[in-house]
């Protein structure tokens, strides 16, 4: 292993925390159970004396422990459950299509627990995922210079004063003000390690981030302030482009990307990024070597925060930056996906 787990009563608090920042991390093997599971684990809490700390699911395993049915560890980030999958796949298929309860129920599934596989995987519901694919379908007919009728069409509204309150509602808009207005786009990518939320214009990419992120809704505020923009479901050419280049880089096919992005900071932040996007995959560097790098030595506390500031996960590689003792520090998105990037493109360097 590239790195050291910590010491057990750093895992062991992060345990009971039911820390996200762990999650995947590292498994707890339960001696009086004999079941091994995530750290956040919603399970009651083993005693600290019954609690084995592994650093991956397959050493648990050869030590003998089986996966916890509750939390079921071998289901990585990327994997979606199989009912997720499912109602997906119908939404596809009937993109227009008003979505019930009981055309949930009409599929031999359980609303209640399909609303808690979407939360879990997107955090938003599948109903309210529907609900606003809809809604942006007629933001960006509107947006296109559509009639206010067949936009609402588009969108599948019988109602014209429904299709007007549901613009209202969600963009805070009413259809003619929004077909003067400029939106940005987000759409969901699937990558091995976990669902990320995309935001974009047709020529830039304005946000990147894994959806279990803690501070992702106050991001999209932020972004929304900065560009006085709107924010819709929906794709973009780039969007599609951003897609095939993640699935190139998780593939290990490539480490560069050409998406564009759009950036906000001050000088010194974006300083900081280019410094960042300079890194070559399979390097690593401490907040004061990147200080240096940038000609301010004495700034590593200024640029940890400029790191933190990131927004726009692998394609600004923040996850290159680790402690000057060589531990992970932190990542917004998990150090267990910080760890895993590093050693993924540790093996795309070798590889080359």
């Amino acid at each position: 292993m590239l790195f050291d787990l910590p010491d057990d009563d750093v895992l062991y608090a992060a345990l009971i925390a039911r820390d996200p920042a762990y999650d995947g991390f590292a498994f707890v093997g339960v001696k009086s159970t004999g079941i091994f599971c995530r750290l956040t684990c919603p399970a009651r809490k083993p005693k600290r004396e019954n609690s084995v700390f592994y650093p991956s699911m397959v050493s648990a395993m050869e030590a003998g422990f089986r996966p916890c049915k509750r939390c079921r560890p071998l289901m990585q980030g990327g994997e979606k459950d199989p009912l997720v999958l499912k109602l997906l796949a119908a939404l596809e298929n009937e993109p227009d299509k008003k979505w019930s309860e009981g055309d949930v129920q009409a599929m031999n599934v359980d609303p209640s627990t399909v609303r808690r596989a979407f939360k879990r995987q997107f955090g938003i519901t599948f109903l309210e995922m529907a609900r606003l694919r809809r809604i942006g379908k007629g933001v960006d007919a509107l947006a296109g210079g559509e009639p206010v009728i067949d936009a609402q069409l588009d969108a599948s509204f019988e109602s014209g004063s429904g299709f007007r309150a549901a613009i209202t509602r969600q963009i805070g808009l009413n259809p003619s003000q929004a077909r003067k207005h400029q939106f940005l786009k987000a759409d969901w990518l699937d990558t091995p390690i976990g669902s990320m939320l995309s935001i974009a214009s047709h020529d830039a990419l304005y946000l990147l981030e894994f959806i279990d992120r803690p501070a992702l809704p106050n991001e999209i505020e932020r972004l929304k302030q900065l560009t006085s923009s709107e924010i819709i479901f929906g794709r973009t050419p780039l969007i599609d482009q951003l897609e095939l280049e993640l699935a190139a880089y998780f593939a290990g096919e490539k480490h560069t990307f050409i998406t564009p992005l759009a950036e906000f900071g001050s000088l010194f932040t974006r300083k900081v990024w280019d410094a960042l996007r300079a890194i070559p995959a399979g390097e690593l560097r401490s907040y004061s070597a990147l200080a240096a790098d940038i000609g301010q030595a004495t700034a590593s506390r200024a640029v940890a925060r400029a790191n933190g500031a990131n927004q726009i996960s692998i394609l600004i590689p923040c996850h290159r930056v680790i402690g000057a003792d060589g531990s992970l520090t932190g990542y917004g998105g998990g150090l267990w996906r910080k760890r895993w990037l590093i050693e993924h493109e540790r093996r795309m360097a070798l590889s080359r």
